[in-house]
């Protein structure tokens, strides 16, 4: 159950863990092995996180506010550039692509 919950974006181990211990579920249990309450109470926790699409729109919202006030982090999104510090004499290649095609999303249409 455990592995089942960090296929949601926004879970990973560390918080898929919390959540089984909260109600007493063992880390190598079957969805399929769990009863009808457990799985109401595993949802209802779900539907107070923010996962799936409510997280990914907040982390594109606190993106463009960061782009909108011409914050030091909203430059380096706008440019393409690590944002937390990291080298970009060598190591941000990568950086840079993979921000590059992310941005050509979100660009503003005029």
């Amino acid at each position: 159950m455990q592995i089942a919950l960090t296929y949601f974006h926004g879970i990973g181990h560390n918080t898929a863990e919390k959540i089984c211990s909260k109600f007493s579920i063992h880390r190598t249990c079957k969805l399929f092995e769990l009863s009808e309450d457990k799985i109401q109470q595993i949802s209802l926790e779900l539907s107070n996180m923010k996962i799936e699409s409510d997280l990914k729109r907040e982390v594109k919202n606190n993106i463009l506010h960061h782009r909108a006030i011409g914050t030091y982090k909203g430059k380096r999104h706008a440019m393409g550039y690590p944002v937390r510090g990291q080298k970009t004499r060598t190591n941000a290649r990568t950086a840079r692509k993979l921000n590059g095609r992310w941005l050509k999303k979100f660009e503003y249409s005029t």
